[in-house]
């Protein structure tokens, strides 16, 4: 068995996984959350964040039988932002507030488990490419869509990242350029538009009313015109954006996972009506929900995990 970390921009979730990737025992803690400073390095949750992942995995196998701890053989964690997974650092995070944090290191000493960190959307990625939606699919594009929107992508059977190891920033390619300004400093980034933190600030920017998040605009799409125009807006966009990405990696198959993704129908059905219309050289590949969910990054990071332990095995032996 391994030990799975997803950190969050809200909650950092835990689970004890076994060899058939279901969790036998989980938790959640808050992410703490980066504090006023003078700068990033000092001001940042980093070393709290460490702090909670090894106190919410102690708490973990604390609460577990000894004989089923005694199995836990290593741990996987996905991080946010950039990562450098070699080094075992986080980059960075600007929601998160760190730069250059060492993180593997910190929570091998704090757990005595070899430990192993990946970006959370590629560790998503790598799980349903090899568990999941995408299993047996050798070029596929897998679209994370929550707070932001990321991208893994697999090309003839492999993960592929850029010079520095990152993902698919497919939330930055411009699809508006008059649209809203984004973090990044551009205009009419995909995740202005498309993200659920965008869905639900936009509807409740036209509307004056307070919406919890980007579901709770799903539940009004058949009784409120102001939320079905911002999803077809949403919609739009993010065919936009996946034209391009087909464009440039020709996938035989999408699939859309992250917290939008909960949407099912109401969002894959009018968004492959969508991809459609703007595919009018490419072919359209299938465009399927996410088989993990919300689960998706800890399926990763336990994979990643048992890759871990097995090499670990491999040298002892």
């Amino acid at each position: 068995m391994v030990l799975a970390v997803d950190i969050g921009g809200t909650t950092i979730k835990a689970e004890i996984v076994d060899p058939a990737l279901d969790a036998v025992r989980r938790a959640d803690v808050p992410t703490p959350v980066p504090r006023p400073g003078p700068t990033t390095e000092a001001a940042g949750s980093g070393p709290a964040i460490v702090d909670a992942v090894i106190g919410a995995s102690r708490d973990l196998l604390g609460d577990s039988a000894a004989e089923q701890r005694s199995r836990v053989r290593a741990a996987g964690v996905a991080v946010p932002g950039l990562v450098d997974a070699e080094r075992g650092i986080a980059r960075f995070s600007a929601n998160l507030g760190w730069r250059d944090l060492p993180l593997a290191g910190p929570l091998r000493t704090g757990l005595g488990l070899p430990v192993v960190i990946g970006h959370d959307v590629r560790l998503a990625g790598e799980a349903e490419w090899r568990r999941g939606a995408g299993r047996g699919c050798d070029h596929l594009l897998v679209i994370v869509i929550g707070t932001g929107i990321a991208a893994t992508v697999v090309s003839g059977g492999r993960t592929i990242s850029g010079a520095a190891g990152q993902i698919a920033e497919l939330g930055h390619v411009v699809v508006s350029p008059d649209g809203p300004r984004c973090g990044c400093g551009a205009r009419g980034c995909l995740e202005t538009i498309a993200s659920a933190t965008a869905i639900a600030r936009e509807y409740a920017r036209r509307t004056g009313g307070e919406v919890a998040g980007a579901a709770d605009v799903v539940a009004l799409l058949h009784t409120d015109p102001a939320a079905a125009a911002v999803w077809q807006e949403a919609v739009d966009a993010l065919a936009d954006g996946i034209r391009t990405a087909v464009a440039m990696f020709t996938p035989n198959r999408i699939v859309i996972g992250g917290g939008l993704a909960l949407a099912g129908e109401a969002l894959l059905e009018p968004l492959r009506r969508a991809v459609k219309v703007r595919a009018e050289v490419f072919g359209v590949p299938p465009i399927v929900g996410a088989a993990f969910g919300a689960r998706a990054g800890l399926v990763g990071a336990a994979l990643a995990a048992q890759q871990a332990a097995a090499r670990a095995g491999s040298a002892d032996g």
